[in-house]
């Protein structure tokens, strides 16, 4: 399997723009999405796949700390402070203007990588306006980069809501649980009811002892219908980088979770 070539669209003007390559990551909480959309990262950076822009839209916001970036506000609390007229300050600003002109501040630029944090959860009220504008900036920004890699909440919050325009790739993350498949194989369900387009969907088993899955669970997998693209193994050093803190992008080249994500990546035929 290889990724198709950038997708390119016509603007306004016949001009021709790019639509970044999107791929995004979801699973329940502790399969590992979000160490598997760092080291998605970290290897389009390594393989010239930049620019990136990194999107964190799962709630309980991590990525940035996987990164080693971290934002000054997120796209939520960027919302709320549009929705306040005592904010935004002017009667002629427009809460479009008002975020646009904030937007700077809720952007992490990193080497070759930007990341967004969304932030939440949001709180009581219809957001169908404040959905639009999101999805108008995101598609906005992302005509910017090559790579968009979106970190998601298992509910896929974000991609329901359409807040991005479609997604070429959804990875979908489990641990190697009769338990954890099951979770996997509901959000992979949820995907494909969802109104936003969505190309590829596979599953990626995180956490595997000696990066091997036994019969029984092999046997679940072929049974829900889901597509394996690959194992990652158990790493004690990811567990060990957690624990201090530290950003999974310096993991040492040699780490068995940073080979088995690699072979991922090449199967999928990122940078090629």
């Amino acid at each position: 399997m290889r990724m198709r070539e950038r997708k390119i669209r016509w603007s306004a003007g016949s001009e021709i723009a790019q639509v970044a390559f999107t791929v995004a990551i979801a699973g329940k909480g502790g399969t590992g999405k979000t160490t598997l959309a760092s080291l998605l990262i970290r290897y389009l950076r390594e393989h010239g796949g930049g620019p990136i822009l990194g999107v964190d839209a799962d709630p309980n916001a991590n990525l940035g700390e996987t990164l080693g970036m971290r934002p000054e506000v997120t796209i939520a609390e960027l919302l709320e402070e549009a929705a306040s007229p005592q904010k935004i300050g002017s009667p002629a600003v427009t809460k479009e203007m008002y975020i646009e002109y904030r937007l700077h501040a809720a952007m992490v630029e990193g080497r070759g990588i930007d990341l967004l944090v969304m932030g939440g959860p949001e709180g009581p009220g219809c957001y169908c306006y404040a959905n639009n504008l999101l999805r108008h900036f995101m598609d906005e920004l992302s005509g910017g980069y090559r790579f968009v890699v979106m970190d998601n909440e298992a509910g896929l919050e974000h991609l329901s809501r359409r807040t991005t325009e479609s997604v070429d790739v959804l990875l979908v993350t489990s641990d190697p649980t009769v338990r954890g498949l099951a979770a996997a194989s509901r959000i992979d369900h949820l995907a494909r009811r969802l109104k936003t387009r969505i190309g590829e969907r596979h599953l990626v088993v995180t956490r595997a002892p000696a990066g091997r899955l036994e019969g029984t669970l092999q046997e679940e997998i072929r049974g829900a219908g889901m597509s394996l693209l690959g194992v990652v193994p158990y790493d004690p050093a990811v567990a060990e980088f957690d624990m201090a803190g530290r950003p999974f992008v310096e993991l040492p080249a040699s780490s068995p979770a940073v080979l088995g994500a690699e072979a991922i990546f090449e199967k999928l035929g990122v940078c090629r």
